[in-house]
């Protein structure tokens, strides 16, 4: 399932060109309260805008480890992939940007009315699959205008640098489908999810990189608990909605 816009060649070769390719800065996102910054990846002749928010550049949180949210990116994209939904740009680590370290993600071009407050019924359907995985993932910061329209028509989720806390700190906008009972592909997909970081394979040492064991770990049991609930979680006093919520 999934509402992936790139075929998995495509995204292997998207993948080299962010890893590999020379980063020139273009300009900086005025919004947020991190560094974010709008660059050109070339690698061999070809060209792509990506979205780099360099460590550097992050505001330190109370909750969260110093220097962490490029790794979240990156986890998020990696989440994503391994469900099978194609929520997140290609995102990549990329320790040589022109402020160090930071994460590099393909840019999605949309429009600015292009987001989840102004989606018609049937995008907003789509969504069911947001639902569940911001809460797999404990995104603390999902905002309507972190669920975009690309100008492709295709769904896509930006902004991941708060999420994977081993603690419940769901914050989302997608309370729509609260307490709505889990597809059995949605069930099937999770479950594969768990199962692959539990096996420590290739997942869990990519996630290793980039989250602390307590993390994964908390990761694993969200997704076992969605699955054994069989529905999408209410709000209550853990779960809030993030501010603002655009």
């Amino acid at each position: 399932m999934g509402t992936n816009n790139i075929t998995f060649t495509a995204a292997n070769h998207v993948l080299s060109v962010l890893r590999s390719g020379r980063i020139q800065l273009k300009g900086i996102f005025q919004v947020g309260s991190n560094y974010t910054f709008l660059v050109e990846v070339n690698l061999q002749g070809e060209s792509l805008e990506a979205v780099y928010k360099p460590t550097k550049g992050e505001k330190p949180l109370w909750d969260f480890p110093s220097g962490t949210l490029a790794k979240r990116e990156v986890a998020a994209y990696l989440i994503s992939e391994a469900l099978g939904w194609g929520l997140v740009p290609p995102t990549v680590l990329r320790k040589n940007g022109p402020y160090g370290l930071g994460s590099v993600q393909l840019f999605v071009d949309f429009a600015p009315d292009g987001h989840y407050f102004n989606f018609t019924n049937t995008e907003r359907e789509i969504c069911r699959s947001v639902a569940a995985f911001d809460y797999v993932i404990n995104n603390a910061d999902r905002k309507g205008g972190h669920i975009v329209r690309s100008n492709r028509g295709h769904i896509q989720l930006i902004d991941h640098g708060v999420c994977f806390h081993y603690e419940e700190k769901l914050r989302t906008v997608l309370w729509d489908f609260a307490g709505e009972k889990l597809s059995e592909n949605m069930c099937s997909d999770i479950t594969d999810l768990a199962t692959s970081i539990n096996s420590f394979g290739k997942l869990r040492n990519k996630l290793s990189k980039l989250l602390s064991t307590a993390e994964i770990n908390a990761l694993s049991e969200r997704a076992t608990g969605l699955v054994a609930s069989g529905c999408l979680p209410q709000p209550g006093l853990d779960y809030n909605y993030p501010w603002p919520m655009l």
